[in-house]
């Protein structure tokens, strides 16, 4: 099957050299997220001395904590671009690998029983064809040992794109918008899995969904986050 369709960079999309998920070039161009990071959601801040972003300063969010792969620039908007529209979801995997061996050891360490893709409308996944946030998160498990629970919390609205809206709109548009399936009080640490991570709107809101059915921490991962700078 390789032979028919070889494995290609996410970055450039052009067929990767053995050994190399990334080329070693686009790996130069793409930012990973280092320390200093917000210490709540993982975001990159400017120095050591900031211990929250802008966003996560003097706000409550409903998950525990979080981090990111890369910063979500260019190349990083562009490859997740592809990845959710133009059906690149052989990208998944990669991701998954990047967020197992920046983060494996960090999941590892919080417990996490049960691994949770942030789930689509059913009309867009139909349209789609499938959910980016289930494609990594499968392949995650898979690679850390952790069970995956695709259906564990569902999407009740045909949300407006959070890109489309400000701060404000973003907090309102998501509002009840994710309710759990089932009691998971028998869940204490959960790990949800998102593409994109901008304001927390979405985490939030899913993150409240579960601890409203009986969860205890909730954490995430992402694969592009923004800056506090």
């Amino acid at each position: 099957m390789e032979l028919l369709y070889p494995p290609r960079c996410p970055v450039c999309d052009e067929v990767a050299a053995e050994g190399f998920p990334i080329c070693p070039g686009c790996r130069k161009r793409i930012r990973e997220v280092k320390e200093p990071v917000c210490q709540k959601c993982g975001k990159p801040v400017s120095h050591n001395r900031k211990e929250f972003c802008r966003d996560c300063v003097g706000r409550n969010h409903e998950f525990t904590q979080g981090k990111a792969l890369w910063v979500y620039e260019k190349d990083v908007r562009q490859s997740i671009y592809r990845f959710k529209y133009q059906n690149r979801r052989d990208y998944g995997k990669v991701y998954a690998m990047e967020l197992a061996e920046a983060w494996g050891t960090w999941i590892l360490k919080n417990h996490i029983q049960a691994i949770a893709p942030v789930p689509l409308y059913p009309g867009k996944k139909r349209r789609r064809g499938f959910n980016q946030a289930e494609v990594v998160a499968v392949e995650l498990g898979r690679i850390l040992g952790i069970p995956v629970e695709k259906n564990l919390f569902i999407r009740t609205r045909d949300t407006r794109p959070q890109k489309e809206l400000n701060v404000w709109e973003r907090k309102n548009n998501l509002k009840k918008s994710f309710k759990s399936r089932k009691n998971v009080v028998q869940l204490e640490c959960i790990l949800i899995i998102d593409d994109i991570y901008t304001t927390g709107s979405t985490m939030d809101a899913a993150a409240l969904a579960l601890r409203e059915a009986g969860a205890g921490n909730i954490y995430f991962c992402c694969i592009g986050i923004g800056t506090d700078f």
